[in-house]
C-alpha cells in the first residue's frame, strides 16, 4: 500500500519546502493519522512505539500554527527525561528551519538554573522541558505560560511511570484552559484515561504501530541458572555476534554499572547509562554510543528512553522487562529503519512467568535458545570503529560543524569519508573520527584553530 505523502497536507508552504530538502516525503502511519486532526486544532491521544515518527508529527502541527511576530510562549512541549527533550527540540528546529527568527528554548533538570533565567528573559516561543525543571521555574516566577496555546505531553505513560504527576497537574494548572493538547504514548494506561478525561476536549484517538517491522527483529531467549551464568551468557553472545552496536538493558542502576564493569574488564568497548550519573557524563555516553567510539551500552529503561538511535544490531535483556510492554519497547530498539535485528533475553526459572505472557509464535519457557560454546571465550570483541575528539567551544562560540570539518579536512590529510557525526552543543562539541586517524585529527584540532582562535580539546576514552 502507498504511503500518503506530506505535500498533501494543508501545511504552510515554507514547511512543506523544507520538508523535501530534508528528504521527507511520505508519512509514517502515525504521521498520516495523527497530523490532519492536529491541522484542525482538535486535541489528540496518539499512541505509537519510539521510532514512528511522533516527533515530527506534533513538531509540523505546531509550527504550522504558530505566530512568529507574536514573541511569546506559544507552545509548551514536556518530556520524560532531558535526552528526549534534547532530540525533541533538535527536531523541531530541523523542522522549523525556513521561519526566520523562532526560538526554541529546552528547560532540563541537570543544568545550571541561571543561564535558563537568562534566556527566558529574552523571550521564547517553543519550550521544551521536563516537568521538574518547568515546575521549578514557575514556583520561582521565572516562566509565564499564560500564552500557551498548544501543550504536547510526549511518552506521557514514562511520565507518568517515573512519578511526574503531581508536577504534571501543577504544570497544566499554569497553562490557560483554551488550548490544544497532543498526547504521545507508547501505552494507553488508566493514569493516561485519567488525565485524558480531565483536561482534554473530545480527544480524537489515533494507533499506530512503530516504523519497525516485527519480521525484522530475531527474537532469541535463553536460560541461566545464576548470577555467574547470566553474566558468562552476556559474553557468549556478544562474542557470537560481534555487534558494533548493542543495547544491554539491565532492571537496576547497581547492575547496569556492575554489567558495564565486568564486560570492560574482559575487552569490550563498553559505557553505561542510568540514574547515578551525572549529567554530563550522560550526555558524553550517548554521544559515544551514538557516534560508534562505544560497540555496547548498558542501560536502565529509564535512562535510555528517549534514545533515537537506527542503527541498533543488538538488544540483549540482561534481566527480563518489569511487563511486556517494556519488553516491546526495548525490542523495538533494534531492527529500525529498514534493518535487521536481534533481540536476545536471559531468563531464569523464577522469570519464567514474564516470558510466558509475552505474545510469542513458540513458547520460549520450553523451546529456548541453545547459548554459543564456551570456545567462543577466545574470541577476541570487537573493537569501535571511532574516537570521539571533544572541543571546548561550541555554539556560543560561533563554532559550527563545517568550521570543525574544514579544519580536520585542510591541506588534504585526512579524507572526509573518516569523519564521523559532529555533536553541537552551547560551550563545547564533539566530532567522531575514524580510529585509523583519531591521533591525527587530535593534532589538527588541538594545534590548530577554529573562527580564528585556539581552542582546547581532549581524545575521550570509554
Amino acid at each position: 500500500m502507498s504511503q500518503a505523502k506530506f505535500d498533501t497536507l494543508a501545511l504552510k508552504t515554507d514547511l512543506l519546502e523544507n520538508l523535501q530538502t530534508l528528504g521527507y516525503h511520505s508519512m509514517t502511519p502515525i504521521q498520516a493519522k495523527s497530523i490532519p486532526h492536529i491541522l484542525k486544532g482538535v486535541d489528540v491521544i496518539a499512541q505509537g512505539q519510539t521510532g514512528s515518527g511522533k516527533t515530527a508529527a506534533f513538531a509540523l502541527g505546531l509550527l504550522n500554527k504558530l505566530q512568529v511576530k507574536k514573541f511569546r510562549i506559544q507552545t509548551l512541549v514536556l518530556c520524560p527525561t532531558r535526552e528526549l527533550a534534547d532530540q525533541v527540540s533538535n527536531e523541531i528546529r530541523k523542522l522549523a528551519r525556513s521561519i526566520h527568527n523562532i526560538k526554541v528554548l529546552t528547560l532540563c533538570g541537570g543544568m545550571p538554573f541561571g543561564p535558563q533565567v537568562g534566556s527566558l528573559e529574552h523571550g521564547a516561543h517553543i519550550i521544551v522541558g521536563t516537568p521538574g525543571r518547568i515546575v521549578d521555574h514557575i514556583s520561582r516566577g521565572t516562566l509565564d505560560l499564560s500564552n500557551v496555546d498548544t501543550l504536547v505531553l510526549d511518552e506521557a505513560d514514562r511520565m507518568l511511570e517515573m512519578g511526574f504527576q503531581d508536577s504534571l497537574e501543577e504544570v497544566l494548572a499554569e497553562i490557560p484552559k483554551q488550548k490544544q493538547t497532543l498526547m504521545f504514548s507508547a501505552t494507553f494506561s488508566p493514569q493516561i484515561e485519567s488525565i485524558a478525561q480531565r483536561y482534554m476536549v473530545k480527544p480524537a484517538m489515533v494507533e499506530a504501530e512503530s516504523t519497525h517491522d516485527e519480521n525484522s527483529i530475531q527474537q532469541r531467549f535463553y536460560k541461566v541458572d545464576g548470577a555467574n551464568h547470566r553474566a558468562s551468557a552476556l559474553k557468549y553472545i556478544l562474542l557470537e555476534h560481534q555487534p558494533e552496536s548493542a543495547i544491554v538493558f539491565c532492571n537496576t542502576k547497581k547492575d547496569t554499572q556492575a554489567v558495564a564493569d565486568s564486560l570492560s574488564h574482559f575487552g569490550f568497548t563498553v559505557l553505561s547509562l542510568h540514574g547515578d550519573l551525572e549529567q554530563r557524563d550522560r550526555d558524553r555516553a550517548i554521544i559515544m554510543f551514538s557516534n560508534k567510539s562505544a560497540n555496547i551500552l548498558v542501560a536502565t529503561d529509564v535512562a535510555a528512553r528517549g534514545l533515537d538511535i537506527d542503527s541498533v544490531e543488538l538488544v540483549v535483556n540482561y534481566d527480563m522487562a518489569h511487563d511486556t510492554d517494556t519488553h516491546t519497547h526495548r525490542v523495538g530498539r533494534t531492527g529500525r529503519a529498514g534493518n535487521q535485528g536481534i533481540a536476545c533475553s536471559l531468563f531464569s526459572d523464577r522469570e519464567s512467568h514474564k516470558v510466558e505472557l509475552l505474545d510469542l509464535p513458540s513458547d520460549p519457557v520450553v523451546n529456548y535458545d541453545t547459548l554459543p560454546d564456551k570456545d567462543i571465550l577466545n574470541v577476541k570483541p570487537r573493537y569501535a570503529s571511532f574516537k570521539t575528539i571533544q572541543i571546548d567551544g561550541g555554539k556560543k562560540q560561533k563554532v559550527r560543524a563545517g568550521d570543525i570539518l574544514g579544519a580536520l579536512t585542510a591541506g588534504k590529510e585526512i579524507d572526509g569519508k573518516l569523519i564521523g557525526k559532529i555533536n553541537l552543543f552551547d560551550n563545547w562539541a564533539y566530532v567522531a573520527v575514524n580510529e585509523k586517524i583519531a591521533k591525527k585529527a587530535f593534532q589538527k584540532i588541538s594545534q590548530g584553530k577554529l573562527k580564528g582562535r585556539s581552542f582546547r580539546a581532549r581524545l575521550l576514552h570509554v
